[in-house]
């Protein structure tokens, strides 16, 4: 029976272990999963990845140890004071300057008013 293509639990071929899609061994997990279950990595090392092919080419998610995690840290009030400001900061319209209610989009740049009138006068 042939092995999967990215099946090297030693590390020999990647350089750390390297288990194929859906098929890591317990006790690990990734970034998002930790997230999930209200833990962090708290700076241990990469302990394995998973590799897998896409339409995007080759893919890699890394691993950490779920014993070495640490639980997330708790917001702050200035914590939650730097995310309320930097959210403002993306409502607001650098044309007519003022809130405008919603995040601007990107490709604008500015408020859905002011884009209105720049492409009228064009």
């Amino acid at each position: 029976m042939p092995q999967p293509r990215f099946w090297d639990p030693d590390g020999a071929r990647y350089g750390i272990p390297t288990y194929p899609y859906h098929l890591a061994p317990d006790g690990l997990a990734t970034r998002r999963q930790l997230r999930a279950r209200g833990l962090r990595p708290g700076g241990q090392p990469v302990a394995a990845q998973v590799l897998w092919r896409s339409r995007r080419g080759v893919r890699a998610a890394y691993l950490y140890r779920l014993d070495l995690a640490l639980p997330v840290r708790p917001m702050t009030s200035a914590r939650w004071a730097a995310v309320a400001k930097a959210l403002a900061a993306r409502r607001w319209c650098p044309c007519c300057r003022r809130d405008a209610g919603y995040i601007l989009p990107a490709s604008l740049g500015t408020c859905l008013t002011c884009a209105e009138s720049t492409a009228l006068a064009v």
